[in-house]
């Protein structure tokens, strides 16, 4: 199977999934459409049911931003930059995470568009989608049968990818070691604020902090505030926008919550109803809560930034901040080589 032919089967997987930015079934995938689209369209109005964090908002960002991404153009440009060779056929245990809807997709890809075999360990709150999608991407070229398996334990593999917490990457390690492999742990993102972001970059940022709610290690977790700031400032911003994120009942319950734990400890917080801000070095913070430390320099700041490097995912700031990060807005929507952990996938597999 050419490289050619596996490019074409994503770019038509991407034009299937990009129907559901509207809602509307294009005529030219009738093939496809008369075998998956409702089916398709019943899973992402399932998701909730499976998993009470994917709410239908959520799950058809991710959907839609996957059906984005398999452009032709996007798809030629991102391999352009590696020689790969058709004739690859190594078999690649895939351990997903569960964290945000469809989150193992970029390694389903990667594994495949290299060549590759995939035996995919689904999380069990993410398990349906992804499944699907590897039904319709065997519909429309039936060489990829021999390419994907769904599997409760990988075996009989060349190398490993694995995505869990800290604790997990250490059983990973112990399992997985003497193997090729990429074992990835918790990272957080992070966003500086400049004291000249007005309401409009301040509102876009509340996109970083608030979609997938937060559990993504592209959400941000805490925030950096120039000296002096009035924090109000940030609070009014995201105001109108994302105060019904308690409308998801996980969420509120995980704001309650640790609302009352922090409270309980004497802890000194910030609160607008729906997020918690605390003064805390540490980058983590758990769902509801976003941590937050005051700087005095954008220099020194990102010389701090650099240090935490092995355990930062993204970097987020507005075009005000003069050092290169993503920006506002712009955590949740990775390109097809924003690879997780920094740690480039195609390179890896190609290396096998």
């Amino acid at each position: 199977m050419s490289l050619e032919k596996r490019i074409k089967a994503f770019v038509q997987l991407g034009l299937f999934l990009n129907q559901f930015k509207t809602e509307i079934k294009e005529e030219s995938f009738q093939k496809i459409n008369d075998k998956f689209y409702d089916e398709f369209e019943y899973l992402i109005l399932r998701q909730k049911a499976y998993n009470g964090w994917f709410d239908k908002k959520e799950v058809m960002t991710s959907v839609t931003g996957i059906g984005t991404s398999l452009s032709e153009k996007n798809l030629k440009e991102w391999l352009s930059n590696y020689l790969i060779n058709d004739n690859s056929d190594k078999s690649v245990g895939v351990i997903m995470a569960g964290n945000i809807p469809l989150v193992g997709f970029h390694d389903f890809l990667s594994v495949l568009i290299t060549g590759n075999k995939i035996q995919a360990k689904l999380a069990s709150n993410d398990n349906t989608l992804i499944r699907k999608i590897g039904e319709i991407l065997i519909f429309i070229d039936i060489d990829f049968e021999d390419k994907i398996a769904f599997v409760e334990k990988i075996e009989n593999f060349d190398a490993v990818i694995a995505t869990g917490s800290d604790n997990t990457a250490r059983y990973f390690d112990q399992y997985f070691g003497k193997y090729p492999n990429i074992i990835r742990k918790n990272r957080n993102s992070v966003a500086i604020i400049n004291a000249k972001d007005g309401h409009k970059e301040l509102n876009i940022l509340g996109r970083d902090i608030f979609q997938y709610f937060g559990l993504g290690c592209r959400s941000v977790s805490k925030l950096y505030f120039p000296k002096g700031y009035k924090i109000n400032t940030f609070f009014e911003a995201i105001l109108d926008d994302y105060q019904n994120v308690t409308q998801n009942n996980k969420y509120a319950n995980n704001y309650d919550y640790n609302k009352a734990v922090y409270l309980m400890g004497n802890n000194q917080l910030l609160d607008n109803g729906f997020l918690l801000l605390k003064e805390d070095q540490s980058l983590n913070s758990p769902v509801g809560v976003l941590n937050y430390e005051y700087y005095n320099s954008v220099k020194e700041l990102e010389k701090q930034l650099e240090q935490q490097k092995e355990t930062l995912q993204c970097i987020v700031s507005s075009k005000n901040t003069p050092i290169d990060t993503f920006e506002f807005g712009d955590a949740q929507c990775p390109t097809l080589s924003d690879y997780a952990d920094n740690v480039d996938t195609i390179d890896f597999l190609l290396d096998l």
